[in-house]
């Protein structure tokens, strides 16, 4: 129990040390890291040929802006055949709609010849064969109109089995463009033009510049005493008199060992909680340009909210 003392007051001694020379006073936690942001896999839906790139390795882009655009012959000419069946069941359900609009008339025509028969016969000016007739051609007039009723039905199935077709290659086509899905920089061109890939085929890899952040690991005893939504600040040894304002977004809920890329304050054999600190992507949105990941720097966390920021820490709190 002794020696158990000892050691806690010696790291405590050590940690207070630590703190002072980066002139922190307590309620103040820091680790080391790399700043990162998000990488993108711009992938193809279906395997085919690159027909054209617009775009390559540092180009900043916009969301919504076409990158590649991939061979889509086979689906255009599929496209044109889908509009000519769509002429063709267009023509059908006129047709059958004409069909109905002539046996509707024959009905009406049927129906009063059957009508005027059966007066006459009541009167004995017609016979009951003749009138029979009259029945037999109504019968057919209605049933031809029911025929010509359900051809519309068949016709309008036709139409929307050839839309659909139709809308379903446009989608396609459209799916062959490969559009950035968020601001941000080309990091890798993965394929060239020309290429066959397999459906799922990276053709690019971009950099999400509006989600950068900086993962850092503390100890139980700091770890447990920051928040999330936490005030930050990230120096980068590149950029030491510049502290870039941030949030706590993430707290890991069990301890792992750091990877050896991540220097800490701590031994690297100690179990310690991964922090990731995020930039505000309202700040970074006219920054695009100046966003590089993989550089190394110390991330700062309050856990104490009350404790001021020293000097050199203020950061710029513009937007």
């Amino acid at each position: 129990m002794l020696s158990l003392a000892i050691l806690a007051a010696a790291a405590g001694g050590i940690y207070w040390w630590r703190l002072q020379q980066h002139g922190l006073p307590p309620g103040i936690a820091y680790g080391n890291g790399r700043i990162e942001a998000d990488e993108i896999d711009i992938d193809t839906k279906f395997a085919g040929r690159i027909a054209e790139m617009f775009v390559d390795e540092g180009d900043m882009v916009k969301g919504g802006q076409v990158l590649a655009r991939m061979d889509t012959q086979d689906m255009a000419a599929e496209l044109k055949r889908s509009e000519a069946q769509i002429q063709e069941a267009q023509h059908s359900l006129d047709e059958a709609h004409a069909n109905v609009d002539l046996n509707k008339t024959q009905v009406k025509l049927a129906q009063q010849e059957f009508d005027r028969t059966s007066t006459l016969v009541k009167q004995g000016f017609a016979t009951y064969e003749l009138l029979d007739q009259r029945r037999q051609t109504l019968d057919g007039a209605i049933a031809s109109l029911k025929a010509a009723n359900d051809r519309i039905g068949e016709a309008e199935r036709a139409l929307d089995a050839a839309t659909h077709d139709a809308e379903y290659y446009r989608v396609d086509i459209l799916d062959n463009s490969l559009i950035a899905p968020r601001d941000g920089r080309i990091l890798y061109r993965i394929a060239n033009t020309g290429e066959v890939l397999p459906a799922g085929g990276r053709v690019f890899t971009m950099l999400d510049i509006l989600y950068v952040y900086m993962d850092i690991y503390l100890p139980t005893a700091d770890a447990g005493k920051v928040k999330i939504g936490a005030d930050a600040r990230i120096v980068l040894d590149a950029r030491p008199d510049h502290a870039i304002p941030a949030k706590v977004m993430f707290i890991a809920t069990q301890a792992q060992f750091t990877p050896k890329t991540v220097e800490t304050k701590d031994e690297r054999d100690k179990l310690m909680f991964r922090i990731r600190v995020k930039i505000d992507p309202d700040r970074l949105r006219s920054r695009g340009p100046a966003v590089r990941s993989g550089l190394p720097g110390v991330a700062y966390v309050k856990q104490d909210p009350n404790v001021p920021w020293p000097p050199a820490l203020q950061g710029d709190v513009s937007p």
